[in-house]
């Protein structure tokens, strides 16, 4: 969207578009009212990245229709919470697009992105935890980041998370997602001076009730550096940790006098 705005002015600077042309092509900013939707266009030029799509709770023809809309305007477009009769409508209208099944994400590559230099660590405590994982190490990876993962490293087998301190302690931001009672992301802030992104999944028994219980060990962490996200939710785990991941090499430039 930055792009063709820009493209959109220098044609008019240059005579080549109208300003009534110029004036048409505005009138989808801020946002296009779909009647079932408002879709942000201006969003991209906020955030350095176009509006994601839920697609849970969406109709395959309304999912359809906004993925159409967005391919025509923006160079790369991801979809969460797709299931497989989600991702076929998607398929519909963009051929080249891309269903990561266990991670339940759609993804339309169109346009590289410059990478980010640090690498984001994605942990997972239990094998039932990779789902939520894979989707915020795919949310991160799309969003131009180095991403790493280590799964099934839960404090019930805690030498196994020992095994991988190298990959914790040189990771600019990690990721730890966990249900049961939600323990490991204390354990790792105890161990390292990077900030630790938590995530409750609905993984448990009774009482952990449906992630509860995780939410809110995580929320009573005694581990400094710790913060949580809503249950299950790998999306904003990963779009957060980019954006910690973006500033921190920002940070790194300003210091060093760049």
């Amino acid at each position: 969207m930055r792009d063709q705005l820009k493209h959109m002015l220098e044609s008019v600077q240059q005579g080549t578009m109208s300003i009534d042309e110029g004036i048409e092509a505005l009138k989808e900013l801020p946002f296009l009212d779909m009647g079932f939707a408002k879709i942000d266009m201006h969003r991209e030029l906020r955030q350095n990245y176009a509006e994601v799509v839920f697609c849970q709770g969406k109709t395959p023809e309304q999912i359809k229709k906004i993925i159409e809309y967005l391919a025509q305007k923006t160079n790369n477009i991801l979809a969460t919470r797709a299931d497989a009769e989600a991702y076929n409508a998607i398929k519909e209208v963009v051929a080249d697009a891309q269903y990561h099944a266990l991670a339940r994400i759609v993804v339309i590559n169109r346009r590289p992105i410059k990478k980010n230099k640090g690498t984001i660590l994605v942990i997972s405590a239990g094998t039932a935890d990779i789902p939520v994982a894979e989707e915020a190490a795919l949310t991160a990876e799309i969003m131009g980041n180095t991403v790493d993962r280590v799964f099934d490293v839960g404090v019930a087998g805690i030498h196994r998370l020992l095994a991988n301190l190298d990959k914790l302690k040189t990771a600019n931001v990690i990721i730890a997602v966990a249900g049961m009672e939600g323990a490991l992301p204390s354990v790792i802030g105890g161990l390292v001076s990077r900030p630790v992104i938590a995530v409750p999944t609905s993984v448990g028994y009774g009482a952990n009730l449906h992630g509860l219980a995780a939410l809110l060990g995580m929320l009573n962490s005694c581990a400094a550096g710790v913060g949580v996200v809503n249950i299950d939710n790998g999306f904003g785990a990963g779009r957060l940790a980019g954006l910690i991941n973006e500033d921190s090499e920002k940070v790194k430039l300003h210091s060093d006098g760049v």
